[in-house]
């Protein structure tokens, strides 16, 4: 049998803050501890693109973020490819690459010398880079006369579409995606969802992403994962969510499980 490609056990994760109770005094805060993920199990298996829908403070970004080694889980143990993300964190970094919202760029830089960068870092530089750069470019959608352009003067969608080709181009074994087409508009989002079903055919490659596009997930994930607190609350394609749980669209299934509408929360989490 292949080795899985995530296997996760027991992961849990808190952060503590300081928290002013109701009625007391502006200046009287407490230590409270907010439970991101709550002794989470899971496994996936290697190739396809499984889907983490939830709104802010579900977890999900907390779970990419200990599968790409940038934060540590409480207890529990989590692996890429039999790779510890802890002890082996060095090994991890070279199969796993990840796009998020708030992708970093050397905003002077322009996006080819961003990218040639980042395809230094993982040893990939060779002849036909510059070529292999344009294609991906090209395949988001984006115009040829910026990639000499410093970065600063591109828009937000354009930086987010290199930062989705930065991630093609390192040809990683585990793509991990926190809301990746978020601000780009829907051509935009088109785009970025073909490219992902190029990707998946072209070579074997995992990809876990986290959205709050239901539909999106409908089109792009064999399997969907709903989380909401902390926990996983549902697991399955999208059709065995829907036909589980009587629902027409995944939108429907997560107001089921959770009493709520995914669109409503993130529009209260934006006015806070």
């Amino acid at each position: 049998m292949s080795v899985p490609a995530i296997e996760i056990q027991g992961v849990r994760k808190a952060f503590r803050r300081r928290e002013r109770e109701a009625g007391a005094p502006w200046w009287k805060r407490e230590w409270k501890e907010k439970v991101a993920l709550h002794e989470l199990d899971l496994a996936v298996v290697p190739g396809g693109i499984t889907g983490i829908l939830g709104p802010n403070g579900s977890g999900k970004s907390t779970l990419i973020r200990i599968l790409g080694t940038l934060l540590t889980p409480d207890s529990g143990t989590a692996r890429v490819f039999g790779w510890d993300v802890v002890k082996e964190a060095l090994e991890v970094r070279t199969h796993v690459n990840r796009v998020s919202v708030e992708a970093a760029f050397f905003k002077e830089l322009s996006p080819w010398e961003n990218m040639v960068y980042a395809a230094r870092l993982y040893g990939n530089v060779r002849r036909g880079t510059r070529r292999r750069v344009l294609e991906v470019l090209e395949l988001l959608g984006l115009p040829r006369d910026v990639i000499d352009q410093p970065m600063k003067q591109l828009s937000r969608g354009q930086q987010q579409k290199v930062a989705i080709a930065r991630s093609f181009l390192t040809a990683p074994s585990l793509l991990l995606m926190d809301e990746p087409t978020t601000g780009l508009d829907p051509r935009s989002k088109k785009e970025v969802q073909a490219v992902l079903e190029t990707l998946r055919a072209e070579r074997e490659i995992t990809v876990l992403i986290c959205t709050h596009d239901m539909d999106e997930a409908a089109a792009l994930c064999e399997r969907v994962l709903m989380m909401d607190g902390g926990r996983v609350l549902a697991d399955g394609s999208p059709a065995e969510l829907c036909r589980e749980h009587g629902g027409a669209t995944l939108e429907d299934v997560f107001m089921h499980l959770t009493g709520k509408r995914l669109e409503a929360e993130e529009a209260e989490e934006v006015a806070r």
